[in-house]
């Protein structure tokens, strides 16, 4: 029998290596039953947290959570504890955690109560807030493995830039989060941690690249979790468990320093990715740019831009809104319309001005997104997962494989072709009717609700803007009804090959609709380049009149 090669040794000490640092009491005393789907409940009636620690960990956002320390209510180490318990639960849920370092965090917030007490002042914003961080940010002594062998067992020799920017301003560091392998799909699965489960349903997927953050902040194991977009890594797991995601321009927060599977300065010439926040709080979305800002970022960190967060564009005193309702690759099935529209109609009830706009240039963006993250060929990743003879996992074996480097004569052209559609899309960004300024434009995060594992069916709607460089959020909208589960598709053929797989989710034939019962349906709100206070205020507008219904929104216009 040939050696299988040393993987799944790797993945063995791992697993072991993680279980090992989950304390005996706060283990489960039993797993849940193969028929619980919702798992959320479980930190509620199994026992391990205390009723201040659920009340900690349920009552509170990172926003009152700095205050309730600082103001001396609460105690870092209360609040740490409180955070590590949950999320070694929702470990043992949702398999949603690589590193663990629970001790070193509880160290951590005795010596931040110790530094209020001594000095009566908070070292920074965030002092004591616990931030849990996507496994792909370096942690000094602990992987970023990013749940690929040969990166294993190599712990990191000094932190990324924003892990120092979070440390500086107080934060309280206990975890990283579980990932795809190779961090190119869209549910989050690799050999060595295994795959994230949502939480809300364990049927759905948890999505990916920052699945696990995803789960940990749906099972309320983390308050505010930092992810990575490339695609619609934050964005798709935001919107698979119900919570908000920002992916910011890539020059507003720092990305350096972290392990994503490919060479150094490859994202110089490709796509680059962005760093931004996973919360179940819009407002802790606003702090974490503000604190980060307020770090002036942009002195270490040479690729990123100069701004105080107080300096960026605000939406207008009367905002316009524009919608977009398709890409024309994929049509949005039926309850993903109606959450769109439904939005639309809320804004306009609330006396917001919502136009339709026509961006025939937003049907290209796939595609030529799709040849640039082709640059490589998938070469250096191939070459990592050789080292240990790992293959490849069930849903990237038939749509990954190892191709030629693209030709620099290619290359030049896609990043033309690159050039020509970002002009050609600053169109959207008026009125052509008044010529006023649109502030932010609000269109499906997917064409479909949350899928079945592994049956996310294409990115266009989210990749589009990473190409762009636009800053765009995921914004819940509401629970998935029964009502939801009547509407049909038109009769009319799929628009192509990425628009067939994507009726099949709705096509009785092929899928039992009643799974998507009580996920959440969300919307994309997206802003103009480098932008993202305005897109905050855009997406703190439209949730106000989510959550507040249009007659309270009305009143703050």
């Amino acid at each position: 029998m040939a050696d299988p090669g040393p993987w799944k040794a790797i993945r063995d000490r791992k697993l072991a290596e993680r279980s090992s640092r989950i304390p005996l009491s706060w283990r489960l005393s039993s797993p849940p039953l193969p028929d619980t789907l919702d798992v959320r409940s479980i930190p509620q009636t199994c026992g391990v947290l205390t009723l201040q620690e659920l009340s900690i960990t349920e009552n509170y956002d990172a926003t009152s959570l700095a205050e309730a320390i600082r103001s001396k209510s609460l105690t870092a180490e209360q609040v740490t504890i409180a955070f590590c318990k949950r999320a070694a639960l929702a470990q043992q849920v949702c398999n949603c955690l690589t590193e663990i370092f629970f001790d070193k965090a509880i160290e951590r917030a005795k010596w931040l109560d110790q530094e209020l007490k001594r000095t009566d002042r908070t070292i920074g914003p965030l002092h004591g807030v616990p931030v849990s961080l996507k496994d792909t940010f370096k942690v000094a002594g602990y992987d970023a493995s990013i749940g690929i062998a040969s990166l294993a067992e190599n712990p990191a020799k000094e932190n990324s830039l924003l892990v120092n920017i979070l440390l500086e301003a107080g934060a309280v560091l206990y975890c990283k989060t579980n990932v795809p392998q190779t961090l190119m799909a869209l549910d989050s699965d690799n050999n060595i941690f295994g795959r994230v489960l949502n939480p809300r349903n364990t049927k759905l997927t948890a999505g990916g690249s920052s699945g696990g953050e995803g789960a940990l902040a749906a099972m309320r194991g983390s308050v505010l979790g930092v992810g990575t977009d490339v695609g619609g890594s934050i964005r798709i797991p935001a919107m698979c468990n119900g919570l908000y995601g920002i992916k910011p321009s890539f020059q507003r927060i720092p990305y350096a320093g972290q392990e994503n599977g490919s060479k150094e300065g490859a994202s110089k010439i490709g796509l680059p990715a962005s760093a931004g926040p996973i919360t179940a709080s819009l407002r802790d979305c606003e702090m974490f740019f503000k604190v980060v800002a307020e770090s002036r970022p942009w002195e270490r960190d040479p690729s990123l831009a100069l701004g105080d967060w107080e300096q960026q564009e605000e939406v207008e005193k009367k905002p316009v809104i524009g919608v977009i309702r398709r890409d024309e690759i994929i049509e949005p099935l039926p309850p993903v319309s109606a959450a769109l529209e439904e939005t639309v109609q809320n804004l306009r009830k609330a006396g917001v001005e919502v136009v339709e706009i026509n961006a025939p240039a937003f049907k290209k963006c796939q595609s030529l997104a799709n040849s640039f993250f082709g640059i490589d060929g998938a070469n250096y990743m191939f070459d990592l997962l050789e080292k240990t003879n790992e293959p490849l996992t069930n849903w990237l074996s038939t749509r990954l494989r190892r191709k030629s480097p693209i030709s620099l004569d290619k290359l030049v052209e896609i990043h033309a072709r690159k050039t020509e559609i970002e002009t050609e899309m600053l169109k959207i960004w008026k009125d052509p009717k008044t010529g006023r300024k649109i502030d932010a434009i609000i269109l499906p995060v997917a064409p479909h609700p949350v899928p079945p594992i592994d049956r996310w069916n294409g990115v266009s709607y989210t990749s589009s803007f990473v190409l762009l460089d636009y800053p765009a959020g995921t914004l819940p909208v509401r629970d998935f009804k029964e009502s939801d589960l009547k509407g049909e598709m038109r009769d009319s053929k799929p628009l192509g090959n990425w628009d067939k797989p994507n009726r099949e989710l709705w096509d009785k034939k092929t899928i039992d609709r009643n799974v998507y019962l009580n996920s959440k349906l969300s919307i994309q709100v997206v802003a103009p380049k480098l932008q993202e206070r305005r897109l905050y205020q855009a997406m703190a507008l439209i949730d106000g009149v989510i959550q507040q219904g249009s007659q309270g929104a009305k009143s703050k216009l």
